[in-house]
């Protein structure tokens, strides 16, 4: 069972469902020679693949080509179903920063046959999350710059405000598939840039000034 780490808080709450977008950035699709879908592609990565601040994102065996994707992330504090999207930000929490590891080699694999995702994106450590960030703490949700570096070298440079879809219509859409409860996590999909990761790089990310992650590569041997 994992809990979210918060910052300036003292604050607990379990991490719930961890419901993730593709897609949500146009020069992300081009340069992964797809398209922009009318609505946002979702899929789920467990609780099991989170890690935090200072942890290590471990290479499993099963992939070659493991890529680092940096996003904003929705933390639920009120449960909701069907929420109208007037109502869609009353019922977050907060923000985090979070980074969607996908094997890469895997995933083209499993889009050649039509199958799911779920094995490129869930392994142990796919999942590093910052400390949660109040609603209250942050300005526009939809203009927060996203940086992610790779031993010291700029990967990804975005901000929030080109995602395609809102946060609202984010929130609206999936409440519209399941039920949000407190403590689930939207992770809202990533800019271009992404690239991939070996044995011994150290990955800093940052999201404006509010939240930031520091993680080292390690191969699982």
């Amino acid at each position: 069972m994992s809990f979210y780490r918060f910052k300036n808080t003292s604050r607990r709450l379990r991490i719930g469902k961890i419901i993730c977008l593709a897609r949500t950035y146009r020069k992300h699709a081009q340069e992964m020679n797809t398209e922009v879908p009318d609505n946002p592609l979702l899929f789920l990565k467990p609780a099991s693949s989170v890690i935090f601040d200072n942890q290590s994102i471990v290479i499993p065996k099963q992939s070659s080509l493991v890529h680092h994707e940096v996003e904003l992330g929705v933390v639920i504090g009120r449960k909701g179903k069907n929420i109208a999207r007037r109502d869609a930000l009353d019922h977050v929490l907060g923000y985090l920063l979070g980074l969607d590891i996908t094997s890469r080699d895997l995933q083209e694999e499993a889009k050649k046959h039509g199958w799911p995702w779920t094995v490129s994106k869930s392994f142990d450590t796919f999942c590093p999350l910052s400390e949660v960030v109040l609603k209250e703490e942050i300005g526009d949700p939809h203009d927060l710059d996203l940086l992610l570096m790779v031993n010291g070298e700029v990967r990804q440079s975005s901000n929030t405000k080109y995602m395609v879809y809102s946060l609202e219509d984010i929130i609206a859409l999936v409440s519209s598939i399941m039920t949000l409860e407190s403590g689930d996590l939207i992770l809202t999909g990533t800019p271009e840039g992404v690239a991939s990761l070996k044995d011994g790089d150290v990955v800093e990310a940052k999201l404006g000034d509010v939240c930031s992650l520091r993680l080292k590569v390690v191969s699982s041997g």
